[in-house]
């Protein structure tokens, strides 16, 4: 029997290649969808000895169809942003102690236990709407924080300044994480200098201000923080994993999630690592949906669990995180 927890022990390629393989032919059979989907390429499940052989599912049929492996029943359903009258994408989760897990681990990975935290949140088109993961998220990190002084802000910017001076004068570990409009609309109020807390973006300008590149805004952000580098997050709704930037521009996956870069004209063939493709995601903490997905996104692969981010396709609807153009 399977336990989904020995997704999170993978230590090494081989490790990952194995477990992989494992959730890869458990999903090709308990994903009624992806059965579906393998069938009509005439894919044989068994005979698929290596990830790169493995079909990914568009991440277009998240909008259409229930992306369920198994049949535990649903427990939460996250959604994407979407403007009126779009079709969203809803990501259906069965088992939301395998998210808040695979979110804390993927977190201490990179930055160490959450009870060292502070966690400020800035994040207005997020609270206000429904069936964000990114929201889910961030208030597991609060919790898991334990500080009375964690918390999100909405456009209450003159508390938000007044605690982070505050809470610089302790000293102690903070994070500012923050949707990039609201980032900018709040350094245009205020300057800082901050020493001790991380700045964290997660993309998205969500048609309030005109689009710049990450770089630009990471300049300006900077400027206004008085901090040396800005941190990302890359995530997405039917992702339960995350990849983190600590300030290079490139983002770094957690040892059970992998990028593959696909050929621009043809799905089923691989780039070279340095150059441009489109994004597939192996996220194995998607255990109970599917862990094999193709994005809408452009990248480049630098090492095995080092990427970066370039933009989208054209033909992609704008939606969720990490909407920025990236020259």
């Amino acid at each position: 029997m399977f336990d989904s927890k020995q997704i999170f022990s993978i230590q090494s390629e081989e490790d990952f290649q194995s477990v992989a393989l494992e959730v890869f032919r458990y999903q090709a059979q308990e994903n009624e969808v992806y059965k579906n989907f393998l069938n009509f390429l005439n894919v044989d499940y068994k005979k698929i000895q290596h990830t790169n052989e493995i079909p990914f599912l568009p991440i277009q049929f998240f909008k259409k169809f229930e992306i369920i492996s198994g049949n535990r029943p649903v427990e939460k359903i996250f959604s994407s942003s979407g403007t009126t009258g779009t079709l969203t994408s809803k990501h259906l989760v069965t088992d939301l102690a395998l998210y808040h897990y695979s979110l804390e681990k993927c977190f201490e990975q990179f930055y160490g236990p959450l009870s060292d935290y502070t966690i400020f949140a800035l994040l207005p088109s997020y609270l206000e709407r429904t069936g964000s993961s990114l929201i889910d998220m961030v208030e597991y990190w609060i919790e898991k924080s334990g500080s009375d002084q964690s918390g999100f802000y909405l456009y209450n910017h003159d508390e938000l300044y007044e605690n982070l001076v505050a809470h610089e004068k302790t000293g102690k570990k903070a994070i500012l994480i923050g949707v990039s409009f609201a980032l900018l609309d709040f350094v245009e109020e205020y300057k800082m200098q901050l020493e001790h807390t991380i700045v964290m973006e997660t993309g998205g300008m969500k048609g309030r201000k005109k689009e710049i590149t990450r770089q630009e805004l990471h300049t300006i952000l900077k400027n206004g923080f008085g901090t040396e580098e800005i941190h990302s997050e890359y995530g997405m709704t039917e992702l339960l994993s995350q990849g983190y930037s600590r300030g290079d521009l490139t983002f770094k996956s957690p040892n059970w999630m992998r990028i593959l870069i696909r050929e621009t004209e043809d799905p089923f063939k691989y780039v070279e690592e340095g150059k441009t493709g489109g994004v597939n995601v192996i996220d194995l903490a998607n255990y109970n949906s599917i862990s094999f997905i193709a994005t809408d996104d452009l990248g480049k692969k630098i090492t095995h669990n080092q990427f970066e981010i370039l933009g989208r396709f054209d033909h992609s609807d704008v939606r969720g995180c990490n909407l920025l153009v990236i020259e």
